[in-house]
């Protein structure tokens, strides 16, 4: 590439299902605009890449082994404040939607997209804009206006109130027996409550449910 010519993004693409991954850097690649310098399937990778081949643009799946999409989007802006991160996950979650923008995410596209969508997401990116798949930005808005007409509006709003305090004792630390004595009920009941929080929050395990917690903010004490 000479000095005067376009100037090329550099994209690392993180996504633990190879073929997906591959699919998409060939999409990408094959477009003048961007070179896939690395690929990644996990967080940790994904950090680590980074720090070696130093790109303009992370494109971040959320639901990846061990350290979450969204720790990862926040580890990586951290520690290097200059890249920018676009979401592209399957999750058309509410609540992963805010937590990507809490982490710095510029954009949350879902998997599925033609080719010329994620180019275009990838472009307005890049060049500092902010972008979201359609369906998303509609519920983006939604949020929003509902955030403004209840500014205190707590977090996870499909939760019930005895579901949304059961979820902050977990990301506390305590176990089940533990939260059971505390609000004066059976472990059976605490578990129930338990396998309703999962089912709304579409997380696999206790370990998950924790982050999503803790990512929004609660679990503090």
């Amino acid at each position: 590439m000479s000095e005067t010519g376009p100037r090329v993004w550099r994209v690392l693409l993180v996504d633990d299902h190879p073929l997906f991954r591959e699919g998409l850097a060939a999409a990408v690649g094959l477009d003048a605009e961007f070179e896939v310098v690395a690929q990644a399937a996990t967080g940790e990778e994904a950090l680590a890449e980074a720090a070696r081949t130093a790109p303009d643009l992370v494109v971040m799946d959320l639901n990846l082994p061990g350290q979450s999409g969204i720790e990862a989007t926040r580890d990586l802006l951290r520690a290097h404040p200059g890249i920018r991160v676009l979401v592209m996950t399957m999750s058309e979650d509410d609540d992963n939607l805010l937590a990507a923008i809490r982490a710095g995410a510029r954009g949350y596209l879902l998997k599925g997209a033609v080719r010329e969508e994620i180019l275009l997401a990838l472009r307005t990116v890049c060049r500092g804009g902010a972008v979201f798949s359609p369906h998303m930005a509609e519920r983006l808005t939604r949020l929003f206006a509902a955030f403004t007409a209840a500014p205190a509006k707590e977090a996870f709003p499909t939760l019930t109130a005895r579901e949304r305090e059961i979820l902050d004792l977990l990301a506390q630390g305590l176990g089940y027996r533990q939260i059971a004595q505390r609000l004066f009920v059976t472990d059976k009941t605490v578990r129930n409550h338990v396998g309703s929080i999962f089912a709304k929050l579409r997380v696999p395990d206790r370990a998950a449910a924790i982050i999503r917690a803790r990512d929004a903010g609660l679990g503090s004490g």
